[in-house]
């Protein structure tokens, strides 16, 4: 959720001095830019593995457990552990790894290990932490303003999203039949409060690149990001409904909707944005950033980014950052200082949690992979491809998953298993191979992917197997998405990849 702050109510005096602010940052971005201030002027760094994660915590019966500060006290690991927005959430940095020979196995074993010790510390608390895209024991009884965690930035932002509304959020969605059914179920409520943006916890990766080849790398996730979500979708039920596959993108999108009706039929751009235009450069995004979207947490340090910046001191642009921080692209442009060095990273957000560290692996892996290799072809990508066909494919993604139809030039439209084996798993290797991977760790990776097409198993897909099947048996909706959930928890702590994982019971 970002930089923490200090005040939760704005004058707007305040909104007025951050206005200038940002314009200050964005002034001394361009400058920068220009004059190769930034620590990789010519090329981009050696590529890492960079991941956050965030997870849900269930009790034994597996209803939410709302005890975020006390599970996190008990993991006593803050640089790896932190809280998240609901008190049913927390975030885990995974610290990055070079995507080279055998390195990203040592990654995987990482994870598992701060997963194995952190689980080994939250018993004593009825909790466990669960890789999943959305909670489907969650209720809307779950998601009102007291499941706040308790954070000045998240209080905040709470009370300038409903401010700048000025009337609660409907959570509205149209689901897709379950296996078996032809019935569509649909979700319709309202919320006095944004945690219903938490219950959409996602899978985030970071890639540090050099000013000149940000614009290629952005616009070529921006043509990978529906293919991505029909791979990985793992988001169908909450509230007790079924909805979409990744039910995670439409519903992050209404959460934190500072829009009334009006303002949508006027026109005004969403702050879960995927979009509207290939870009040149990042300071396209940036400028949008500040262009089209007023401050929710206008809160103005003493810093001046121009005065730095003629003093030969690298600005931190903290206003930039903290706007940054409250619009939610599915790939957001970052720019942070370390080592006091500036850099500018793509952090891709499309993804959901889980359902296994391997599976999550895999996810990156195949990210990193076809990225490179998109960015690499002899004709890119984006210009064989309208953005809005790009926008369609991430919808189409998340309502269908891979029981989508997706278009990509020379192909049309295709289902997007057969677009993953047929084009896209051959071009992650040759991109993974580029960066140095081993023909190892490749194959641990991209063969899962492939598992899940052949397969046509995601997360999502065995969840909803499983949850027809146990109706059909006789099971209302309720004790068949806790059994579920039950049945889900176990096959991730066994650890094989959701491809594998038993369906004698979806099969019934």
């Amino acid at each position: 959720m970002g930089t923490d702050i200090t005040a939760c109510a704005f004058t707007g005096a305040d909104r007025r001095r951050f206005r200038r602010k940002v314009a200050d940052c964005m002034d001394a971005l361009e400058r920068m830019l220009r004059d190769g201030t930034f620590a990789d002027v010519h090329a981009s760094p050696e590529p890492q593995l960079g991941m956050e994660i965030e997870f849900n915590l269930v009790r034994d019966d597996m209803s939410p457990a709302m005890s975020n500060l006390e599970v996190l006290q008990a993991i006593d690991d803050h640089a790896v552990f932190q809280t998240e927005l609901g008190q049913f959430n927390v975030e885990m940095n995974v610290e990055p790894g070079p995507l080279s020979g055998d390195a990203t196995l040592d990654v995987e074993e990482s994870l598992r290990e701060s997963l194995r010790r952190a689980d080994d510390r939250m018993h004593l608390f009825d909790a466990q932490l669960v890789m999943i895209g959305m909670l489907p024991t969650l209720e809307l009884d779950h998601l009102g303003r007291d499941r706040i965690t308790a954070n000045p930035r998240y209080e905040a932002l709470n009370e300038q999203i409903f401010a700048a509304r000025g009337e609660d959020i409907e959570l509205e969605l149209d689901g897709v039949p379950l296996p078996g059914t032809d019935v569509a179920e649909r979700l319709r409520a309202d919320t006095n409060s944004v945690v219903p943006e938490a219950a959409c916890t996602s899978l985030q990766l970071h890639l540090r690149l050099a000013p000149d080849d940000f614009a290629p790398h952005w616009n070529a996730a921006q043509c990978l990001a529906g293919v991505q979500v029909a791979l990985a979708a793992n988001s169908p039920f909450l509230a007790g409904k079924a909805l979409w596959h990744e039910s995670r993108i439409p519903l992050f999108a209404q959460a934190t909707d500072t829009r009334p009706l009006e303002l949508k039929n006027q026109g005004v751009r969403p702050r879960v944005w995927f979009g509207e235009r290939w870009i040149e450069s990042p300071l396209d995004l940036f400028e949008e950033n500040s262009r089209y979207f007023t401050a929710l947490l206008p809160e103005v340090s003493d810093a001046d980014p121009l005065a730095d910046l003629a003093e030969g001191r690298i600005p931190a642009l903290r206003e930039l950052q903290m706007h940054n921080g409250t619009i939610y692209r599915w790939n957001r442009p970052v720019y942070d200082v370390s080592d006091g060095q500036a850099h500018l990273r793509i952090e891709n957000r499309v993804l959901p949690a889980g359902p296994t560290v391997l599976d999550t692996m895999a996810n990156a892996a195949f990210y990193y992979g076809a990225l490179r290799a998109v960015v690499d072809a002899d004709i890119p990508l984006w210009r064989r491809m309208t953005f809005d066909a790009a926008h369609e494919n991430l919808r189409l993604a998340a309502e269908f998953g891979l029981d989508a139809r997706l278009y990509w030039p020379d192909v049309g439209w295709v289902g997007a298993d057969e677009l993953v084996l047929r084009r896209l798993l051959p071009l992650a290797d040759a991109g993974l191979a580029s960066f140095g991977l081993s023909a190892r760790a490749r194959d641990r990776y991209l063969g899962i992917i492939e598992g899940r097409c052949l397969n046509r198993r995601t997360g999502a897909a065995w969840q909803r197997h499983n949850v027809a099947a146990r109706e059909r048996a006789g099971e209302d909706r309720r004790v068949a998405l806790t059994g579920m959930l039950r049945d889900y928890v176990a096959a991730m702590t066994d650890g094989r990849p959701v491809h594998e994982w038993d369906v004698a019971r979806s099969e019934l």
